[in-house]
């Protein structure tokens, strides 16, 4: 298996040393992998898109509040 690419992120601070411009990244095994090469920080984070936590916003279930109402007035 060959070595990943391993790229300077132009601007990036680390984390850690508050030091710009020494953070490389890579992608490898379904994971963004992040180093830097100041001081010892190294980070990965996941690729795959976890599952959408339900909220009230994506909720498909109606609301008996939002009904459409009849109102009749009575002279």
């Amino acid at each position: 298996m060959t070595e990943p690419v391993k790229r300077f992120i132009a601007g990036a601070v680390c984390p850690r040393c508050n030091t710009m411009d020494v953070l490389k990244s890579w992608q490898a095994d379904g994971f963004q992998h992040r180093e830097c090469v100041s001081c010892d920080f190294v980070d990965a984070i996941s690729l795959e898109m976890p599952e959408e936590l339900p909220t009230r916003v994506n909720q498909t279930k109606l609301d008996p509040k939002d009904e459409i109402q009849v109102v009749k007035f009575i002279p």
